[in-house]
């Protein structure tokens, strides 16, 4: 008999199991090309080095933006897709490491919603419909990631200040739960003037 524990499967169905339980989860509904589109994602980023006009990786994504910008036709659709794509799972996954740099997570946040619905005004096929959802929801999609990095073991900090911080920033609904579940509750009327 085999170990249940081990159990062969292709990178596609772990994701799609954890997309799938992490929607739940946060009580997101997402249409089913979405949610292929973030397994993918997810598919995509265990080989970066297979994403096409990822040359730019290491520059600031205001300069990443202005060269997809300058781009015209499939390249420029490729990569307005990687930045979102990038913005995404670097603020699902990494959002902790994000803090207290020259560019904060609220930042990431907006340049993958930027991305996103600009691929959504250019794209007029399925996929227009699909980046328009996930800029609509990016910070619940974050959510999403954020959750199966939590549960896969991909983050290790769950101080109340940090997400406290994160709320504060986003307004993540899922941020807020997490916080109410420690017994703090949300106070927007502070603004984010305490952060620095």
């Amino acid at each position: 008999m085999g170990d249940p524990l081990l159990q062969e499967q292709t990178a596609a169905e772990f994701f799609k199991g954890h997309i799938e339980s992490a929607l739940a989860r946060q009580q997101l509904q997402a249409t089913g090309l979405t949610s292929y589109y973030l397994v993918d994602l997810l598919c995509r980023f265990t080989r970066p080095d297979r994403i096409p006009f990822n040359d730019d990786h290491d520059e600031p994504l205001a300069l990443r933006l202005r060269r997809a910008l300058d781009a015209g036709g499939l390249e420029q659709r490729v990569r307005l897709r990687n930045l979102g794509d990038f913005s995404l799972f670097m603020s699902g996954f990494y959002s902790d490491s994000l803090r207290r740099r020259a560019v904060d997570l609220d930042y990431y946040v907006s340049m993958g919603e930027y991305a996103y619905s600009s691929l959504a005004r250019r794209d007029q096929d399925a996929f227009g419909e699909v980046y328009a959802e996930l800029g609509r929801k990016f910070v619940p999609f974050m959510d999403v990631l954020t959750d199966i990095s939590e549960r896969t073991g991909h983050t290790s900090a769950r101080d109340i200040l940090r997400l406290y911080e994160r709320w504060l920033r986003t307004g993540s609904v899922r941020t807020g739960q997490q916080l109410a579940e420690q017994g703090i509750t949300p106070n927007s009327s502070i603004g984010n003037r305490f952060l620095q």
